[in-house]
C-alpha cells in the first residue's frame, strides 16, 4: 500500500467521518487566531467607550466602528472554534446517521459485522395490529442477536406518542430513552429516535448503503425511496419481512437458529 494511501474502513465512523479544513489549522494559526481575538475582544469592549468619552461628536462613527469590530471578531471566533482540537470530533460528524446520533453508538459500527436493522415503528405497528405489542421487538432482538447480529432499531420520532396513543405509556410520564430499553428489550447502544420532522426510512436505507453486512427487519418496502437507493433495494435479501403463524414469529426469507415463540 502506498505511503499516502488511506488505510480501509473498519467501522461506519471511518467510513463516513469527514474532517473540516479549519480542524487542521497549524498550531501557529490557532496561536495567531487566538491573539487576533482577543485584540479583537479588547478593541470591541474598550475602544468605542473611549472614544465616546473623548470624541462624543463622533457618535455614529464610532457605532459603524463597533459594529465592523463585532462582524470581524465574530469571523475570527467562529474561525477559532472550529479550528480548536476540542470541536474537531463534533464537526467531523458530517452524515446524518452519525450527528443525530445520540447514544454515539453508529460510528463504532463495525462494517464486517452482520447487523440487522429493525424499523421499530414499522415492526411495533405490527406487533400491536397483532395484540403483541413491543413483545414482538423483544423476541426479534433476542434472536438476532442470539444468531450473531448486532441489532440497530430506529424509531421514529413520535414513537412515544404513539405508545401513549396505544395507552402503552402514561401520557404525563417523562418519555426517556430507559423506557424504551424497558418496553423494548434493546440495549441504549441499540435504539436510534431520528429527529422529529423526518421519517426513520432514509436512516435506515443509508444503513444498508454503508453497512455491507446488513438488512432491514421491515414490513414497509419503502417504494417512494427505490430511485433514490437503487443499489440497496436491489434484489430480496435487503429486505426481511415479518409474519406470525400460529405462535411463531418468522421472518420473510430468513431462518432463525430457533424459532421465535410467543409466550
Amino acid at each position: 500500500m502506498p505511503a499516502n494511501a488511506k488505510p480501509a474502513p473498519i467501522t461506519l465512523g471511518d467510513k463516513l467521518m469527514t474532517n473540516s479544513p479549519t480542524a487542521h489549522i497549524p498550531w501557529l494559526g490557532r496561536v495567531i487566531l487566538t491573539l487576533a481575538n482577543i485584540a479583537l475582544l479588547t478593541g470591541v469592549t474598550t475602544v468605542p467607550l473611549w472614544l465616546l468619552k473623548t470624541k462624543p461628536e463622533m457618535s455614529l462613527g464610532i457605532v459603524f466602528a463597533l459594529l465592523v469590530l463585532l462582524v470581524t471578531w465574530l469571523v475570527v471566533w467562529r474561525r477559532l472554534h472550529f479550528a480548536s482540537p476540542l470541536h474537531s470530533t463534533s464537526i467531523s460528524k458530517g452524515h446524518t446517521l452519525l450527528a443525530n446520533d445520540r447514544n454515539g453508538f453508529m460510528s463504532h459500527l463495525r462494517l464486517d459485522a452482520k447487523t440487522a436493522i429493525i424499523d421499530g415503528s414499522n415492526i411495533y405497528h405490527f406487533g400491536h395490529d397483532n395484540d403483541v405489542g413491543t413483545d414482538i421487538i423483544r423476541l426479534l432482538a433476542k434472536q438476532l442477536r442470539s444468531d450473531g447480529y448486532r441489532v440497530v432499531c430506529f424509531f421514529d420520532a413520535n414513537i412515544f406518542y404513539t405508545l401513549a396513543s396505544h395507552n402503552v405509556l402514561p401520557i404525563d410520564k417523562n418519555h426517556s430513552l430507559q423506557l424504551l430499553e424497558e418496553m423494548t428489550g434493546l440495549e441504549r447502544s441499540e435504539i436510534y429516535v431520528v429527529p422529529s420532522g423526518v421519517q426513520a426510512d432514509k436512516y435506515i436505507l443509508d444503513s444498508l448503503k454503508h453497512l455491507p453486512k446488513s438488512f432491514a427487519v421491515t414490513n414497509d418496502h419503502f417504494r417512494d425511496h427505490a430511485k433514490q437507493y437503487p443499489t440497496v433495494m436491489k434484489g430480496d435479501q435487503w429486505r426481511k419481512g415479518v409474519v406470525i403463524k400460529g405462535n411463531e414469529i418468522r421472518l420473510i426469507k430468513h431462518k432463525f437458529q430457533q424459532p421465535v415463540r410467543l409466550a
